[in-house]
């Protein structure tokens, strides 16, 4: 039974059917396309960083080596001060004995003057610091 009015009802539906088969594989060709774009872009990306990893670590190796080197001179440097204030406290220590066994009384004259301006400046400052309150 095959009427016009059936007719004329398949065409639209087929057409809305094939416009919907068409949109359909436009997107999908879209979304492959995009799929597409996206993989290049993420594999240029993964390059890029290869390629910056690959510079970065001989510098940060560079680096980590100047820094072990400054801290090795830094110790040897430390060292050399203390072995030379150890000899010169020694000698010092040494000159100042022989000093008092071969000159007692004025080792003794000398000891006391220090001791009464040392006194007489921490009285000065505890007078001052009273005086301030």
């Amino acid at each position: 039974m095959n009427t016009p009015f059936s007719k004329t009802t398949r065409d639209p539906v087929s057409a809305a059917q094939q416009t919907s088969d068409d949109m359909l594989t436009g997107a999908s060709r879209a979304v492959d396309s995009t799929r597409e774009y996206a993989n290049d872009a993420l594999d240029k990306a993964e390059s890029k960083v290869r390629e910056l990893r690959g510079q970065v670590d001989p510098m940060v190796d560079m680096l980590a080596s100047k820094a072990q080197k400054l801290a090795r001179q830094s110790l040897d440097m430390a060292s050399e001060a203390k072995q030379r204030a150890q000899q010169s406290l020694s000698h010092a220590a040494g000159v100042t004995g022989r000093y008092v066994s071969e000159q007692p009384l004025r080792s003794v004259l000398i000891a006391a003057a220090v001791g009464a301006a040392v006194a007489m400046l921490i009285s000065a400052t505890r007078h001052r610091d009273n005086d301030r309150y």
